[in-house]
C-alpha cells in the first residue's frame, strides 16, 4: 500500500465553509481544443466545494483509504522540520498545487527514496526539480487545461483593473470619498491599445480570444507559431521574439512556463525596451520577472502598472516588495483555484491516481516527466533543469505574516 502526501493551502481563517454562495457550478465536459475534462471513475465531493484547502483534501480520503492507502494532508511545507520533510522518507506520491507549492528540490527528492509520482493539482510543475526527477525516473504529472480558462479570465480582469485604475477608485469609495479627479487621473480606455502575450498556448490563446471584442490590436510571441487560420481569425501580429513584441505593446501579459531558459526574462534591460507607461500582467510564474527590476520600473514610471497573482517564493514573505510597490494589482496565487477550477483539478488528480494504482497509462497530455525524460505536455512546454533554487526563502513568510 502507498503513502500519499498532499500539500494544500490553509483553510479560511473563519473556518471551513458550511455553505456556499451558489448551489452549483456549470459542468464543463470538454475544453476549446477538444480535450475532454477529467474523467475519473467516481468522485467523493460535490462540484463547487472548497477542495484545495487542507480540510477539502481534494476529495481524496475516502477513495484512498478504501484502497488501503495512507493519506497525509498538510499545509506545513517550508522550513526546518516541516511536516512535508518529516513525511518524505516513505512517501510514494507527493501531490501539490502551484498556489501553495511543495518545492521538490533535488535535496528533498534525495530524501524520498520511495517517491515515484509528483503530481500537480493544477498546471505548472516548476516547483519540482525536473532534472532531479528525470535522473531518478520519477513521473511528474499535472492536470493540463483544468484551470487555463480560469487564469485567462483573471488576466482580462487584471488588464482592465490596471488600465481603468479600478483598485484605487474602489479604495476611495471604501474610505468614504467621492474623489473623481483622483480616480481618473490614471484611468484610460483599453480600446485601441496594443496588447501582446508572451506565449500563446492554452492560456495565452484564451486571453487573445477574450480580448478581441475590446477592439484592441493583438500581438503574440511563441516558439510554436499559431496556425495561419487562427492568426487571421483574431487579426494577430506574430513576433519572433519578446524584444520585438515589447517595443510595440501597451499591455503585455506573461503566459509562459517557468524553466531555466525563461527565469528572469523580464529584467531591467527588457523593461527598458517597453513603451514608457506600459502595463505588465503576470499570472504565469513570479520568477519570470526580476523582482527588484519590477519595483524600479514602477517607481520610475517606466511601467504604469503591474498586476499578477504569482510570486517567488510562495507564499511570499511578509516583507516582499511587491506587496508595497506603487501602481500594483497583486493578489495571492488564486487565478487558477476558483471553486470551478478546483472541481476540475481535483477530479483530474483522482483520474491520475486511478490510472497509477490500476496500472493504466496516465493521459499523455498530463505528463511532464515520464520514463526518465520530458514527456507529454512537458516535452512541449518545459526544458530540463531546476527552477526551485531560492525556494527555502518561503520559510520567512511564517515569521513575517
Amino acid at each position: 500500500m502507498a503513502k500519499i502526501v498532499c500539500v494544500l493551502y490553509d483553510d479560511p481563517i473563519d473556518g471551513y465553509p458550511q455553505s456556499y454562495a451558489r448551489d452549483g457550478i456549470p459542468e464543463i465536459k470538454a475544453y476549446p481544443d477538444g480535450q475532454t475534462a477529467p474523467s475519473p471513475k467516481a468522485i467523493d465531493f460535490r462540484p463547487g466545494e472548497l477542495l484545495g484547502s487542507v480540510s477539502g483534501e481534494l476529495g481524496l480520503r475516502q477513495y484512498l483509504e478504501s484502497q488501503g492507502h495512507t493519506l497525509v494532508v498538510t499545509a506545513d511545507k517550508d522550513g526546518e522540520n516541516s511536516r512535508l520533510d518529516r513525511e518524505l522518507h516513505d512517501a510514494e506520491i507527493v501531490i501539490s498545487q502551484p498556489f501553495w507549492p511543495a518545492y521538490l528540490t533535488a535535496e528533498r527528492i534525495a530524501r524520498a527514496p520511495k517517491l515515484k509520482l509528483a503530481l500537480t493539482a493544477g498546471i505548472g510543475s516548476d516547483h519540482v526539480d525536473l532534472q532531479a526527477a528525470i535522473d531518478r525516473n520519477i513521473t511528474v504529472a499535472e492536470i493540463t487545461y483544468c484551470n487555463s480558462i480560469s487564469v485567462a479570465e483573471h488576466v482580462v480582469m487584471m488588464i482592465l483593473g490596471l488600465v481603468r485604475n479600478y483598485i484605487p477608485a474602489y479604495q476611495w469609495v471604501v474610505k468614504g470619498g467621492w474623489n473623481i479627479a483622483d480616480c481618473v487621473a490614471c484611468s484610460y480606455d483599453l480600446e485601441g491599445m496594443a496588447v501582446g502575450t508572451v506565449a500563446a498556448g492554452r492560456i495565452g490563446l484564451a486571453v487573445l480570444r477574450r480580448l478581441k471584442p475590446f477592439d484592441v490590436n493583438l500581438h503574440y510571441t511563441d516558439r510554436h507559431r499559431l496556425p495561419e487560420a487562427v492568426e487571421k481569425e483574431l487579426n494577430l501580429t506574430w513576433h519572433a521574439n519578446i524584444e520585438s513584441l515589447a517595443e510595440v505593446c501597451d499591455v503585455i501579459t506573461l503566459n509562459c512556463p517557468l524553466h531555466p531558459e525563461t527565469e528572469h526574462m523580464i529584467d531591467d534591460a527588457m523593461l527598458a525596451k517597453m513603451k514608457r507607461g506600459a502595463y505588465l500582467i503576470n499570472t504565469a510564474r513570479g520568477k519570470l520577472c526580476d523582482r527588484d527590476a519590477i519595483v524600479r520600473a514602477l517607481e520610475s514610471g517606466q511601467l504604469a502598472g503591474y498586476a499578477g497573482d504569482v510570486w517567488f517564493p510562495q507564499p511570499a514573505p511578509g516583507d516582499h516588495p511587491w506587496r508595497s510597490m506603487p501602481h500594483h494589482g497583486m493578489t495571492p496565487h488564486i487565478s487558477g483555484t476558483s471553486l470551478s477550477a478546483q472541481t476540475r483539478y481535483a477530479a483530474g488528480v483522482r483520474e491520475v491516481l486511478e490510472c497509477y494504482f490500476e496500472g493504466r497509462p496516465i493521459r499523455n497530455e498530463y505528463l511532464v516527466v515520464d520514463g526518465g525524460k520530458l514527456a507529454g505536455v512537458g516535452a512541449h512546454s518545459y526544458s530540463a533543469g531546476n527552477a526551485t533554487a531560492g525556494s527555502e526563502d518561503a520559510a520567512r513568510f511564517g515569521k513575517n505574516r
